[in-house]
């Protein structure tokens, strides 16, 4: 398995760039790159070329989160203006605002079936989910508190969530915390299962293997991916390559491989059988908040692709086989 670059765009944006995702491929156009950037705005972006396609307004701050819906239709987008705007792909149209207190909104992912948006949420220390449908929330998911003597606001700021994860069957929702702890949840039940324990910074980004449900992986400032049994509640493997916090973590399409982004400037390609880096990329001059695998899907489409943005306001494209 290997990386290799296809294209990348010197500001992309007109300042840092925080997140990235792909919308899958409808039946009457492919997938397209969505960024969400400091200076306020939403991208998207044709592949290959990375052509821009159209530029989305509308937040009065950073945009800090993008996340788009299985059907590829519509899209979110989270700013630090406490506002989460659902919008039409291919029109731009504004379907639902959602808001939220200050630092209660920080990633977003929709469940594989489309019916629900997860929303880390930040200082409150729960996950928000919404329904695609009505647009109301749901459910509110808390990350209990430890146990022992009465905790101190010191405590509960540790709690602090920063990433969300969809397990493939729609059935457990994985959360990560400002110290490190990452929470499982029964999403059915509204249940909280368990913690997975072996990070000690933030856990800033979080995905599921996509062939197998019960597989982890996270990203973490202690520099370290973790793949967890988030059934079995065990520790794998910890694999180290990074000289410096882990802030963005996917899984490829085939499950076989995962891509990091880091501080350390740069994007590593991890063979799964292998448990290690098997490839570095070097071509952000500042840090990688984003990697993303395009999913499979669209007519004649049977490359892989990994995208990845950067404080440095680019995107970079990769070919991925």
């Amino acid at each position: 398995m290997k990386l290799a670059g296809l294209k990348s765009v010197e500001n992309a944006h007109d300042e840092s760039v925080w997140a990235a995702t792909w919308v899958p491929a409808t039946t009457t156009r492919p997938a397209l790159l969505l960024t969400g950037s400091l200076d306020e705005t939403v991208k998207l972006w044709k592949p290959d070329e990375l052509n821009l396609e159209r530029t989305n307004t509308g937040h009065c701050l950073g945009v800090v989160a993008v996340a788009a819906h299985p059907s590829g239709v519509i899209a979110a987008s989270a700013s630090l203006d406490s506002f989460v705007r659902v919008f039409d792909v291919d029109t731009n149209a504004s379907i639902a605002t959602l808001e939220a207190p200050p630092s209660e909104v920080w990633q977003m992912r929709f469940d594989p079936k489309g019916t629900t948006l997860a929303v880390a949420g930040g200082g409150s220390a729960s996950v928000k989910l919404w329904d695609t449908a009505t647009w109301k929330l749901i459910a509110s998911l808390s990350i209990p508190r430890p146990e022992g003597p009465k905790p101190s606001d010191k405590n509960s700021s540790k709690k602090f969530v920063l990433s969300v994860a969809w397990s493939p069957d729609g059935k457990r929702l994985a959360c990560g915390s400002m110290d490190g702890t990452i929470s499982v949840f029964d999403v059915a039940r509204a249940k909280f299962l368990h913690h997975l324990e072996g990070h000690f910074m933030p856990v800033r980004s979080l995905v599921y293997s996509p062939i197998d449900p019960r597989v982890l992986f996270s990203g973490s400032d202690d520099a370290h991916v973790h793949m967890y049994d988030a059934e079995g509640k065990s520790l794998v493997t910890a694999m180290s390559g990074h000289a410096s916090w882990v802030l963005s973590v996917d899984a490829s399409p085939d499950g076989a491989a995962i891509a990091t982004g880091s501080s350390d400037r740069t994007v590593r390609l991890w063979d799964l059988n292998m448990r290690a880096a098997v490839q570095t990329m070097s071509n952000h001059a500042d840090q990688v908040w984003g990697v993303a695998f395009r999913p499979p899907g669209g007519t004649g489409v049977r490359a892989g692709r990994l995208a990845s943005v950067s404080d440095d306001k680019s995107i970079s494209l990769y070919d991925y086989s």
